[in-house]
């Protein structure tokens, strides 16, 4: 008799390329924890707070992945950037940054001003205009994630909430913001992170 083959569909692999040592990172890890079963590399890389370099880095190692023991040989799926356009002044390169990774086929998450708006919008909602020290400031305020402005740490299941409601109500109020904006990031404020959050999410296959 011929053994059947698994019904398990072949999962596809992530490549994120961030630019906080902190924040970014201790986000992603703890989803990437959350979400057992899907293959995900978190990567920091770059100068720091300037994308053009971080978009490089992540070309660079795309191309290298089919190469590299470390990336099990194995081309990824899909590659992402985690960038902040910051403010009250965008970084300069973010524009050549945004035209580099479509050229070389890696999708950007962008926030405006910063990634900490993203996890404000788990806890309250955003509408005003706002900076990177005004995010993180209220951020801190919050008090609800074990962030502060010092450390910037962050304790990703209790931003999630126990039952993952949070999670929701940042992705519904992210949605909000862009559906009020005509330019794009170039609204304060603004975020697509929930966009990258979701095709994780969507993306993993339940363990059998």
């Amino acid at each position: 008799m011929k053994r059947s083959g698994s019904s398990r569909s072949e999962q596809r692999r992530f490549l994120i390329y961030c630019e906080g040592a902190c924040t970014e990172d201790q986000y992603f890890k703890g989803l990437k924890q959350e979400l057992k079963s899907l293959p995900v590399t978190i990567c920091l890389g770059g100068d720091h707070g300037e994308p053009k370099s971080l978009v490089r880095a992540a070309i660079k190692h795309k191309e290298r992945a089919a190469r590299s023991a470390a990336d099990r040989h194995t081309p990824y799926d899909e590659v992402w950037c985690v960038v902040d356009v910051e403010a009250p002044i965008a970084h300069p390169s973010l524009d050549e940054a945004v035209k580099l990774a479509r050229e070389a086929g890696i999708s950007i998450a962008l926030s405006n001003p910063c990634f900490e708006l993203w996890l404000l919008l788990h806890l309250r909602g955003v509408s005003a205009y706002q900076t990177s020290a005004s995010v993180q400031a209220a951020l801190e305020k919050a008090a609800d994630c074990g962030y502060t402005v010092q450390r910037k740490h962050l304790d990703y299941m209790k931003l999630r909430g126990p039952d993952g409601a949070r999670y929701a109500e940042a992705r519904r109020r992210a949605e909000k913001l862009r559906m009020k904006s005509e330019l794009g990031h170039r609204t304060n404020p603004w975020t697509d992170v929930d966009l990258l959050v979701e095709v994780l999410r969507q993306d993993k296959v339940p363990p059998r």
